[in-house]
C-alpha cells in the first residue's frame, strides 16, 4: 500500500482536530509542568534539612563538651600559675618531685583538651591583636612594638574546634606612641 495514500479506515483513526480538547491539553500540560517544578522544590527543601540536620547535629556532638572545657579551664590556668611560682632550683626531693608531678599533670590536662579539639590561645609579644581570639585588659605605650600588638598575655584563651570559647587576656599597645615604630598597615 502507497503511504501517499490514505484509506478510510485510516482516517477514521485520526482524532478530529478538537480546539476545546487541544485547550484542556495546553492546561493539563502547564499543571503537569507546575506540578514537577513544585515536586522538585520539595526534594530539594528535604534534602537541605537534612543536611541542615546532620550539620547541626555534629556541631551539637562536638560542641556538647564546651561546659565541661570551661570548668576545666580552670584548673589549667592553677596548674600553670603554679608551676610559674615553682622555684626552678628546689634542693630539697619532696618539692622537686610535687613540682615533677605537677608538670605531668598539666601536661596530661593540655595533651587531653588537644584530643578533644579543645587548644589553647597563648599569643606571644609582638603578635598582632586579634579581637576574635584576644581581650585586651588594658593598652600600654611602646617604643619597640607598633601600635596594636600584643606585650604580654596575661591568660591564655581556648578554642574548641575553631570556635573561642574564652579569649587570651593580653595588654596591647597603645595607638598613642612614645617614639616607637609607626603603625603597620595591611595584614600580619
Amino acid at each position: 500500500m502507497d503511504d501517499s495514500r490514505m484509506s478510510n479506515e485510516d482516517l477514521a483513526l485520526e482524532p478530529e482536530a478538537d480546539p476545546e480538547a487541544d485547550a484542556d491539553i495546553a492546561v493539563l500540560r502547564q499543571e503537569l509542568a507546575a506540578l514537577k517544578d513544585q515536586a522538585l522544590r520539595y526534594a530539594a527543601e528535604a534534602e537541605n534539612t537534612k543536611r541542615r540536620a546532620e550539620r547541626e547535629t555534629n556541631e551539637a556532638r562536638a560542641y556538647a563538651i564546651s561546659k565541661f572545657a570551661k570548668d576545666l579551664m580552670a584548673v589549667a590556668d592553677n596548674l600553670s600559675r603554679a608551676l610559674e611560682h615553682a622555684p626552678a632550683d628546689a634542693e630539697d626531693p619532696a618539692a622537686r618531685n610535687l613540682i615533677v608531678g605537677l608538670e605531668m599533670t598539666h601536661k596530661a590536662l593540655i595533651d587531653a583538651f588537644a584530643r578533644n579539639g579543645l587548644n589553647a590561645i597563648a599569643p606571644k609579644q609582638g603578635d598582632r591583636f586579634d579581637p576574635h581570639l584576644h581581650q585586651a585588659m588594658m593598652e600600654q605605650p611602646s617604643d619597640t612594638l607598633a601600635p596594636g600588638r600584643i606585650i604580654q598575655c596575661l591568660q591564655s584563651g581556648y578554642e574548641l574546634f575553631g570556635r573561642t570559647l574564652r579569649a587570651a587576656m593580653v595588654v596591647v599597645t597603645s595607638r598613642e606612641s612614645t617614639g616607637g615604630p609607626p603603625a603597620e598597615s595591611g595584614g600580619a
